[in-house]
């Protein structure tokens, strides 16, 4: 009887052991990728698509932000390969309430790419220390139709965020590791086809066109311009020659009808 107690207990531990694991824990991504060696730390992060910092696979990131910052980073990708992205958010503990961070991926055409693992948006009490995010992207594949979305080669961008958080914790300083790891060389697989193209954004938009772009005006073209060419008239038409037959036709009919209801004049 104490025996059967004894695996009943353990059984249910067991089972509800990852109840009872701080939040921090269960957000932790499962092999989480490791800094390359000898690479330079990143200090930095943009606050939209077009001041993203650029960091490479293997660079780790430490950020000073406050809590409702915007972090952009981006990273280049080749075909075949497969990125894993990690991040980990610390913040004081005297906090209000519990919030909830995200971590997404972006693709040269700003298209959110899907996570096969990693805890994406994990939420995290208020007496948590920390937060793990994580996003393991899908193979880089060389080619792909544009309705289907699958990544291609090109520019990726990272956003960190949080989407749900107490108001009086907006404003808190917090500190951010981000860490990119690129598994496998790069190439074309086995696929049968090849973009042209990396889906690198434009981030020179509105440039101004140069003087060799413009059409110089011709020297003396106002010159010989006269009144004619002033004057547009518009083109004969059968809808101009039916208005003004119409005009004359009205014209003549109130001149008849005013002689015929004229009253004659009295000697």
């Amino acid at each position: 009887m104490r025996t059967t107690l004894l695996r009943s207990l353990v059984a249910l531990v067991a089972a509800g052991g990852p109840a009872l694991l701080p939040a921090a824990a269960l957000a932790a991504p499962s092999g989480a990728p490791t800094p390359s060696p000898g690479a330079e730390t990143v200090t930095r992060a943009g606050t939209s698509f077009l001041t993203a910092t650029t960091i490479a696979a293997g660079q780790p990131v430490q950020v000073r932000a406050s809590t409702g910052d915007y972090l952009y980073w981006s990273f280049s990708a080749e075909a075949g390969q497969v990125h894993d992205v990690a991040a980990t958010v610390s913040f004081p503990r005297d906090r209000s309430g519990a919030s909830t961070w995200t971590l997404e991926v972006f693709d040269g055409l700003r298209r959110r790419q899907a996570c096969t693992d990693g805890a994406q948006t994990p939420t995290v009490d208020k007496a948590a220390g920390s937060v793990s995010l994580g996003c393991t992207l899908r193979e880089v594949r060389p080619w792909a139709e544009p309705w289907s979305g699958d990544p291609l080669p090109g520019t990726y961008f990272v956003r960190l965020s949080v989407v749900d958080v107490p108001e009086p914790d907006l404003g808190a300083p917090v500190d951010v590791e981000l860490l990119v790891a690129a598994d496998g060389e790069g190439g074309t697989p086995a696929d049968d086809g090849e973009l042209s193209t990396p889906l690198v954004p434009n981030t020179r938009p509105g440039a101004v066109l140069t003087d060799a772009q413009v059409a110089s005006p011709v020297d003396g073209e106002d010159d010989e311009r006269g009144l004619g060419d002033l004057v547009t008239l518009p083109a004969l038409g059968s809808r101009w020659i039916w208005t003004t037959a119409g005009g004359i036709l009205a014209a003549v009919a109130g001149v008849v009808g005013f002689a015929l209801t004229r009253r004659p004049r009295r000697g």
